[in-house]
C-alpha cells in the first residue's frame, strides 16, 4: 500500500494516539506533528515531536524528542514517520533527535530510520516525589532504551 506524509494538527495527532497507542496517553504539547496516510487518504499513523522530557536534555536547547509515535499497524508507517521526524528536526536547525522504547520493543522502525541506541535506562519505581506528586500512568517499573538520530 503506498503511503505518503501528511500535515496534521496537534489535536488530530493526539486523538490518533489516544485511539491507537498501546501504553501511553497523548503528550501535553509539541513542536510539530507528522501524519502518514494511505492512497485513499486514511490516516495510518502519527509522530509527535516535542521538547525532551528530560530536563537535562531540554536545557541544552537544541534537542527534540519523538514523544509519541502510533500507527494502526500499517507496514512501514512507523519507519516513515521516524525518518520524516529526523529530517524535519535537522532542517529546523536542531542538533539531536531522541526517543525511547520500552523493554521488549525491538526498535526495528528506529533502526530503519537511521536511529542508534545510545543508552539503556533502568526501570524506575515511578516519577512521583514528595515535592512533585505524580500519578502512575502504567509505565513505571519498565526499563527503557534511549535512541538518537
Amino acid at each position: 500500500m503506498p503511503l505518503r506524509l501528511v500535515p496534521i494538527s496537534f489535536a488530530d495527532a493526539c486523538a490518533f494516539v489516544t485511539e491507537h497507542h498501546r501504553h501511553h496517553q497523548a503528550p501535553a504539547g509539541h513542536k510539530f506533528s507528522i501524519g502518514v496516510s494511505d492512497d485513499h487518504g486514511i490516516l495510518r499513523g502519527v509522530a509527535i515531536v516535542g521538547r525532551p522530557v528530560s530536563r537535562v536534555l531540554a536545557a541544552e536547547g537544541d534537542v527534540l524528542e519523538v514523544t509519541r509515535s502510533a500507527t494502526d499497524g500499517t507496514a512501514n508507517a512507523n519507519s516513515m514517520l521516524y525518518g520524516a521526524a529526523r529530517r524535519a528536526t535537522f532542517a529546523l536547525g536542531y542538533r539531536r533527535l531522541i526517543t525511547y522504547t520500552q523493554d521488549g520493543e525491538t526498535g526495528a522502525s528506529l533502526r530503519a530510520a537511521g536511529f542508534r541506541v545510545i543508552a539503556q535506562r533502568r526501570a524506575r519505581a515511578g516519577w512521583s516525589v514528595p515535592s512533585r506528586p505524580r500519578a502512575n500512568r502504567g509505565t513505571d517499573g519498565i526499563a527503557r532504551t534511549l535512541w538518537e538520530a
